[in-house]
Order: structure tokens, then sequence, then C-alpha cells
């Protein structure tokens, strides 16, 4: 148990770190900016390379409601649920404190920026209103979670799983970065909001909510609307 909390405290702080890490110091660099569509690859890079070196150890969740999802579908032990979740977070905060101590090395740094916070209404990068963020953080940890159980079933050559999910994760960003600053993570959604603090921290418990509800949505409906097969025994990559 010990090397799969360790698995995903990294895998975690990997993610947050180079994907909200790309966010902060890379999407509007001057001249060489990467953009939405960067930010958006970043983050799918950050869980296909993860998965690749330690989702063989911890079953590569990196994701609360990734660990919800594989619990309510049968692929997953009640009792590793609070462990992994706990490892989960912590990765998450120390990849944030990390991406804070690089970032606020520059002389106009300031938090006040939103340090990659997920948020709704005026918080929302593109104005969207908290139901917009509610239902799009549903749906989208939904198909999130849908595609993850499903490449992982037995049904896709092994090795091939983590890139389909990956590229997943980098489609979500690309529709929902304008709506959210895209979550699908509760614990993503925690490292930057506990810096941030005040309305980052207010708005916390959507980022919370949605993602859990719409992975344990997913673990009924896969269930219910595909043939089961036996799947990882700790978990799946994601």
């Amino acid at each position: 148990m010990s090397k799969r909390l360790c698995a995903e405290f990294l895998g975690t702080f990997w993610l947050v770190f180079g994907g909200c890490g790309s966010a902060v110091l890379a999407a509007a660099f001057p001249d060489v900016g990467i953009g939405l569509l960067g930010v958006s690859l970043a983050f799918g890079l950050t869980v296909l390379t993860m998965v690749y070196a330690v989702g063989g150890i911890s079953g590569g969740h990196f994701n609360p409601a990734v660990s919800v999802g594989l619990l309510v579908a049968g692929r997953f032990p009640a009792k590793d649920l609070i462990p992994y979740v706990a490892a989960q977070i912590v990765g998450a905060v120390v990849g944030a404190v990390v991406l804070y101590l690089i970032a606020s090395g520059k002389a106009d740094f300031s938090l006040a920026g939103g340090f990659a916070s997920n948020g709704y209404g005026e918080h929302s990068p593109g104005g969207y209103s908290m139901g917009a963020a509610l239902l799009a953080e549903i749906v989208l940890t939904f198909m999130f979670l849908i595609i993850i159980l499903r490449v992982t079933s037995g049904d896709v050559p092994a090795g091939f799983a983590p890139i389909a999910i990956g590229l997943t994760l980098t489609l979500i960003h690309l529709i929902s970065i304008p709506v959210t600053n895209t979550s699908v993570n509760p614990a993503r959604s925690t490292g930057p909001a506990l810096l941030v603090g005040g309305w980052a921290i207010q708005q916390l418990w959507l980022f919370w909510v949605a993602p859990l509800l719409g992975a344990a949505l997913a673990g009924f409906a896969n269930n219910a609307l595909f043939e089961k097969r036996p799947g990882v025994v700790v978990g799946t990559p994601a």
C-alpha cells in the first residue's frame, strides 16, 4: 500500500504541477504562449506519462473522482478509497506549492490572477453560470470515467489505454477551459484553491460535488449498459 500511495502522490503532483504550471507559467508567455490548446495538451500529457510510469503500481488514478467511479463499478476496493484520496490531495497541494514557489519568482506575479483555480460566474474564464459549470463538470467527468472503464475492460490492446485516457483529458480541457478552467478532478481543484483562498475556497464545493457525482453515475452506467469484464484489480489508469 505504501508504494501505491506514493505512486498516487507522485502522479497527482505531476498532474497539478505540469497541467496548472502550463497555465500559470506558459499559457500567455510573451510571443510564444502556448494558449488553450497547449494547456489542454499539457494536462493530457501529465496523465499519459504518469500512467505509463506508475500506473502498474497503483492503477494510476491521480483523481478522487476516478477512484470513486472505479469503486462504484466494482473495480476498486472500498477500504482503499480514503488512503488513495488522501494521497491524491497531498500530491495536488504539494504540486501547487512548488508551482507557487517558482511562479512567485517573477516580479509581477500575483495570486489575484487565479493561479489556474477553477471557478464559475465572475470567476469562470468565459463568465459561465454556476448551473452551466455544474452540468459541464458532471457530464465531462461522466464521459471521462466511461472511457476509462471501457478502455481498461479488456477490449483495448494492452498498453494503449493510457493514450486514449490522456487524449480524452486533453479533449475535456479543450471543451471546458472557457467554462470552469476544467476540473473533473477534485484534488486538482483543491491544490490551487488552498493557495488562492477567498472565492476559490468558496466555490470549491462544486468541483468536488460535480466530478464525484459524474464519476459515480458512470460507474453505475458502465455496469448497467455494458458487459462486465475482468478489470484491473486495484484500479485503472487515469
